[in-house]
């Protein structure tokens, strides 16, 4: 929740006693007028903002009305009275929250914060794979963009993606666009998965145990071979960690716990002590007790989680950001509200088939 402060001295007195051990005093004197005026500003013009488990620490403690993964983000964008939503975190996001609130004015700080997963696939893309394998119903990550959210039958993040996967009556599935957390998934649920490349006409396949690249000639003649297809898709931070990196760490503190996301690859998931959402990491480091933890997503989550637990203590081995959450600021957040900028629309025509997917996401749970 936003900081409440009185003035400018309280706000940054407030932001002193949460972030002290991770952000410099220096930062805080003056993100501590920024904060304030944003909080003013967003109450003058009934906005609210909402900001993503990646944020920075001076701003993710600090102005967000409320914080949280994507599926906790977009429950409260659609719950939302307020005339104006500022979406802290990347594109899609934003243009979740106008999908579900057409009526709305919804601001993204940054004139563009893209997301290399989203960009992995199109709604051409889409088009093609139902072409492929006709009736088979299509299960997208919310790490899309409107127009591929348009094809899809449900969406899910990483915190339902399973729970989904197994709720519907079919026997094979297209799960887009991660291919981590597609194989993630498809071991959670005993499916066998391939991932389809457009070629031409033909259809390269590729088992989920081949790895770098490799294609496996390999036909897979019946749908009783599989019962996932995947796509080639990837987040650029979470790509990054390997398993050698976990080996390094456990070398050096036998005793770490290692907490990554499902957008890591499987064997980074499978040497990892618990793997999970954004918000279920998070939950997981305050309900656990162990000598020490290292996170292995976006970085700045894991500053985030130092500075709600100070009592436990978080391995600051990570060097990996974000290139794209991290164009949001608290200056160009501030900018967004004074000037109304930058403005997120979905076509409508696109949004009435998107928000189906939403929905169904939302009401999934």
């Amino acid at each position: 929740m936003a900081i409440q402060a009185t003035s400018v001295q309280d706000m940054y007195n407030k932001m002193r006693e949460k972030l002290a051990d991770v952000v410099p005093d220096v930062e805080l004197q003056i993100k501590a007028e920024i904060a304030y005026e944003i909080n003013r500003l967003k109450v003058e013009k009934n906005a609210i903002i909402l900001g993503h488990n990646y944020m920075e620490p001076a701003l993710f403690a600090t102005i967000p009305d409320y914080v949280g993964d994507s599926l906790m983000l977009s429950r409260k964008a659609a719950q939302t009275d307020k005339d104006i939503i500022v979406f802290c975190g990347v594109e899609f996001m934003a243009e979740t929250a106008k999908i579900l609130n057409p009526n709305k004015t919804v601001l993204l700080p940054a004139s563009h914060a893209g997301c290399s997963l989203a960009e992995s696939i199109s709604a051409e893309d889409v088009r093609w794979l139902r072409s492929q394998y006709p009736g088979v119903p299509v299960v997208t990550y919310i790490n899309t963009y409107a127009d591929v959210k348009a094809e899809s039958d449900i969406c899910v993040t990483s915190g339902n993606a399973v729970a989904v996967v197994n709720s519907l009556q079919s026997d094979t599935v297209i799960f887009l666009p991660d291919e981590y957390l597609a194989k993630n998934v498809a071991r959670e649920t005993g499916k066998q998965i391939i991932l389809p490349t457009r070629a031409g006409n033909a259809l390269e396949k590729m088992h989920a145990g081949v790895d770098n690249g490799m294609k496996a000639n390999i036909e897979l003649t019946s749908p009783a071979d599989f019962q996932m297809v995947g796509w080639h898709g990837r987040c650029e931070v979470h790509d990054k960690f390997t398993v050698s990196d976990i080996q390094a760490v456990r070398a050096q503190f036998p005793d770490v716990v290692i907490v990554s996301h499902p957008e890591c690859s499987p064997e980074v998931v499978e040497a990892s002590d618990f793997s999970g959402s954004t918000q279920a990491m998070i939950n997981f480091v305050e309900r656990t007790e162990a000598p020490r933890y290292l996170v292995l997503t976006e970085c700045s989550m894991g500053d985030n989680i130092a500075a709600a637990n100070p009592h436990k203590e978080m391995l600051r081995l990570c060097s990996v950001r974000c290139p794209h959450m991290n164009q949001i600021t608290m200056e160009d957040t501030l900018d967004s509200l004074r000037y109304n900028q930058y403005e997120i629309n979905v076509p409508e025509e696109i949004r009435v088939r998107a928000v189906r997917a939403v929905e169904r996401m939302i009401a999934f749970g």
